[in-house]
């Protein structure tokens, strides 16, 4: 199974948390889309024994392109790799570009998953985060897409500063209403560089709290788990048949390649990322050449990334795997480290694989990081 991952790096307005590669401004947006589909077809030698299983547009805001140019991205794919029967085609989306007309249009090309960042149904949580969308909208759009698309998906952000528990939990009853199959949510992180960060600085906005942060994660996974979901992610919760396709290949370690600017690639022992800056990936593809940097990764790096998305996962890390892949050396460490987490009951050893306790769950980066190997190579 491979995947491509399609960075389409506009909106329409900056959200006062989020530290992706985008830009406000439309005006090379044609002369982006024609290089995405030149990127697509300099590396179609990479998958040259490959078959395509997903294809997912992400960004920035990927439903600002016309359904012209998203079909003219998707056929470029068709047109140069070997894609499977039934695909899963994701087109992350903003309830603001999801009139009923716009999804009915959607609902007619091969796109047949639609990821919708709603964030939140209140229009205060909304307003802090500066979202382009208004609650009504993120109401409106999800009642007409589950007409036309089984395949859903929604975002929801906990640990908001000054949205307590009852409100979180209206949230997550909202979603649930609709009957959709997907959420994946995320805690309201705090990154750099930022608007966030520089209100937090200023005293303008309190800082998140992560205790607040936890006990919502928590009612989350209840709530949803009650509800027939389950909890395969640490941000993803899905129907059986509903996990996102595209996510769970990236978590079990499979190929993809990512196209457009700032697009992180992965073969198995090399990762590579384009440069994340739209004017100079423009020159650089207009000239013939791809503007990216590539890594390969060591035995450690290896052991490392597979322990941070293997312990956010409902699969697990195995330790025959990493033994049997990278070396006794591996599994041994890997045995001792985990040890004490198995004693606080934050990690279970179930029949060889190292699984998060339902404690340990939202903690699972943390753990990962103290289990990594450092300095071996």
């Amino acid at each position: 199974m491979a995947g491509i991952y399609i960075h389409i790096p506009f909106c329409r307005q900056a959200c006062h948390y989020c530290d992706f590669h985008f830009s406000t401004s439309m005006k090379k947006r044609d002369e982006l889309v024609a290089a995405l589909a030149k990127e697509i077809v300099m590396r179609k030698g990479e998958f040259a024994n490959e078959t395509v299983e997903t294809i997912y547009f992400g960004g920035g805001t990927p439903s600002v392109l016309s359904n012209e140019e998203i079909d003219l991205l998707i056929d470029t794919v068709y047109e140069n790799y070997a894609v499977s029967e039934s695909p899963e085609i994701t087109l992350e989306a903003n309830p603001d570009d999801l009139s009923a007309e716009r999804i009915v249009q959607i609902s007619k090309s091969k796109v047949n998953r639609l990821s919708i960042g709603v964030q939140s149904f209140f229009e205060k949580d909304l307003k802090l985060m500066n979202r382009a969308h208004n609650a009504k909208q993120a109401e409106t759009c999800i009642a007409e897409a589950v007409k036309h698309f089984d395949n859903i998906s929604i975002d929801l952000i906990y640990g908001t500063p000054g949205m307590g528990n009852g409100r979180w939990l209206e949230n997550v009853d909202k979603a649930l209403s609709f009957g959709i199959p997907h959420i994946s949510s995320y805690a309201l992180t705090v990154e750099s560089k930022t608007a966030l960060h520089s209100m937090v600085q200023k005293g303008i906005v309190p800082q998140p709290s992560d205790e607040a942060a936890q006990e919502q994660f928590l009612l989350l996974v209840d709530k949803l788990e009650t509800n027939g979901f389950v909890h395969y992610e640490l941000s993803n919760f899905g129907k059986e048949g509903y996990f996102s396709k595209n996510n769970t290949a990236y978590w079990l370690g499979k190929k993809y390649i990512g196209i457009g600017p700032s697009a992180h690639s992965y073969n198995g022992t090399h990762r590579s990322w384009n440069i994340a800056n739209n004017s100079l990936y423009l020159k650089g593809i207009g000239e013939g050449n791809l503007p990216s940097e590539t890594e390969k990764l060591t035995p450690a790096d290896r052991y490392n990334e597979y322990i941070m998305t293997g312990l956010r996962t409902i699969w697990g890390v195995s330790l025959d795997r990493v033994e049997n892949e990278l070396g006794a050396i591996y599994s041994r460490h890997l045995e001792k480290e985990s040890a004490k987490f198995i004693t606080q009951g934050l990690l279970a050893n179930d029949k060889g694989i190292l699984k998060t306790t339902k404690s340990g769950k939202f903690l699972a980066d943390g753990i990962a990081s103290d289990l990594f190997f450092l300095n071996l190579d």
